[in-house]
Formats: C-alpha cells, sequence, structure tokens
C-alpha cells in the first residue's frame, strides 16, 4: 500500500489547490500543517496526520509551536525533516506576529481614530469608507478600505465589512469616511449605515466603537455625540 500523498487526492482535499483557488485564510490549521509536510502515512493523508497531530495539542498553534523535533517525530510519517519544517513554520509566524504586535497601534480615543485616518482619507476629493479591526485590547488589527463614491456619497456592502472582520478574528469595528465638501454633519444616509452596522454587530457579537466622519482638519464621532 503506497502512501496517500496530497496529489492522490480528490480535488476538493488538495490544499495548494484549495489554497491557489479560494485563498490562504480558506484553509484549516491541519491544511495549513499539511502542505508543510506534503504527506502523511500509510495509514492516513497528510491532513488526516496533521489533525492528528493538532489534537495532541487540543487544537492549540502555540502549544504546537513549543513541541521539539523529538515529540513530533513520534508521530508516525513525521521525520526528521518535516518536523524541522514545522517548527520553522511557526517559528517564523511567530516573529510576524511580534513583529506586527509593535506595529499595531492602540484606539483609546475618536482622536486616536483621527490621527490614524486623517493622512489616508483627510483631504481626497471623493469619498471613501474606510474599516479599522480592532481586537480585545483596541489595538488595530487591520485599516480596510470597503468602499470609493463619488462626491458626495459611497456606497456599503455591509456583508464584506463582517466577512473581513470574521476573517480577522476581530471583536470590535470602528468606520471612518471623508466628506469632501468639509461639512461634518452626518447625512440621513451616514445614520442609517451606522445604526445598520451596529446592529449586524450585535447580531454577530462583534461591537461597533465608532463612526467617524472625517475632513482635512477635524472629525465628527457619533460615539462622542451619543449617536451609537
Amino acid at each position: 500500500m503506497e502512501k496517500l500523498t496530497i496529489k492522490s487526492w480528490a480535488l476538493d482535499d488538495r490544499p495548494r489547490e484549495k489554497l491557489l483557488a479560494k485563498g490562504r485564510t480558506s484553509l484549516s490549521d491541519a491544511e495549513l500543517i499539511a502542505i508543510l509536510i506534503g504527506s502523511g502515512n500509510r495509514q492516513e493523508s497528510a491532513v488526516a496526520l496533521s489533525k492528528r497531530i493538532l489534537q495532541s495539542v487540543g487544537g492549540n498553534i502555540n502549544e504546537l509551536a513549543k513541541l521539539s523535533v523529538e515529540k513530533l517525530t513520534t508521530f508516525k510519517g513525521i521525520g526528521e525533516a518535516k518536523a524541522i519544517a514545522i517548527i520553522t513554520a511557526l517559528e517564523i509566524g511567530k516573529r510576524r506576529q511580534l513583529e506586527t504586535a509593535l506595529e499595531k497601534p492602540k484606539i483609546t480615543s475618536s482622536k486616536a481614530v483621527f490621527n490614524v485616518m486623517q493622512p489616508i482619507i483627510g483631504d481626497l476629493e471623493h469619498e471613501e469608507f474606510w474599516v479599522l479591526f480592532l481586537n480585545n485590547s483596541n489595538k488595530v488589527l487591520a485599516k480596510s478600505q470597503i468602499s470609493k463614491g463619488g462626491l458626495t456619497a459611497t456606497i456599503v456592502d455591509v456583508r464584506i465589512l463582517f466577512k473581513r472582520a470574521f476573517e480577522l478574528s476581530s471583536v470590535a469595528l470602528i468606520v471612518c469616511h471623508n466628506h469632501p465638501s468639509g461639512k461634518l454633519q452626518p447625512s440621513n444616509a451616514d445614520k442609517q449605515i451606522t445604526q445598520k452596522i451596529k446592529e449586524a454587530g450585535n447580531t454577530l457579537d462583534i461591537k461597533l466603537l465608532d463612526h467617524l466622519i472625517i475632513t482635512e482638519k477635524a472629525y465628527f464621532s457619533f460615539a462622542d455625540e451619543g449617536l451609537l
């Protein structure tokens, strides 16, 4: 009986092809590890072996990163080279996480949001709608442009907004858009989209902390004005 290599799997079960077709975030932890090790053993595929390795540490990637070469090679199908590949990949991830942590601004006020976003959208001649995705320490995991509009309006797809929030495991959001006119007062459309995002967030347990309207030199905060 030959080893169950990735090439022998059904197309839908091949993590490399899945990554190419659907993107990196579509892969489970086990599928990512399966790509690293390439093949399993005579009894199980690389994904099945990877699942078993993860189960041994309670599915916790941080705990997996603590395993030694000696411990990893106790799993049938994991030799020294595969063990080193797993350890190396997790160490790179750890170092990237440390670097990213240093770059994440912490949001403590509407002024802090303005300082982050004003250089990006404050002096544009068209409207753009952006979202800051926050972790449970109110640090910015990412900031993304959700839509781009004309001189006076932009259309926001709430589904895209929360899809990105789930990808980042974000627990809170702050949304922002600019007013090229320089006027700070929110329009009825601004109020409606704010309420729509807030309600969706309440259902999904992702809190909307604020909505800022930003101009070149000033801002309006829905939270500060008691409109959330």
